[in-house]
């Protein structure tokens, strides 16, 4: 019998541009959506949104995250406006994993972008349990308002993070990790 922490023992990221088919899809797609909104949500605001990117979309709005950085830095050189037209297309599903933040409640800001991170972590911890590999990145179109408008987001709305979701095509090694007595102390008064 597996030890019971062994899912969190053995996750870890595999880069987008080692993603490929399959990835989630009909049913098992819901499934991992529906456990992923499973968060810590202080006065129940629902402070998330998701946004689907597959197919022609992850390539279209790709163009338009090329375009965008080349009209902000018209010096970009074509190496990099190449990255930006494929930073999507790699992984054949990406979740926008939006922050929906609402201004005039009491909850703060900071636990309501921590809940919408929640539903990035549990995607992260989702695809891994149902076999697949996954990566949360930001990048400059995470925290760009233009960027933010092109995906349709309102103004008190943010970009937590982009996960890119597939099939990981070669073996991916695990990190090291810090040890435990590096980051952890007792308080004592």
């Amino acid at each position: 019998m597996p030890h019971p922490l062994s899912l969190l023992l053995q996750r870890h990221s595999a880069p987008s541009r080692q993603l490929g088919e399959p990835a989630p899809a009909g049913d098992e797609l819901k499934a991992l959506l529906h456990a992923a909104i499973r968060v810590p949500d202080h006065g129940k605001l629902v402070p998330f949104r998701l946004i689907l990117l597959r197919g022609e979309a992850k390539r279209a709005f790709g163009e338009r995250m090329a375009a965008l950085s080349l009209r902000l830095h018209p010096d970009l050189p074509e190496s990099k406006r190449e990255k930006e037209r494929t930073r999507y297309a790699f992984a054949p599903l990406v979740v926008a994993v939006i922050a929906h933040l609402d201004p005039d409640s009491k909850v703060p800001a900071i636990e309501q972008q921590l809940s919408a991170g929640c539903v990035a972590y549990n995607l992260l911890l989702g695809a891994h349990a149902l076999g697949y590999g996954a990566q949360w990145l930001t990048g400059w179109a995470a925290y760009d308002r233009e960027a933010a408008g092109i995906l349709g987001l309102a103004a008190h709305e943010q970009v937590v993070g982009f996960v890119h979701i597939g099939t990981p095509q070669v073996d991916v090694p695990d990190r090291e990790r810090p040890a435990l007595d590096e980051v952890l102390r007792v308080w004592t008064p």
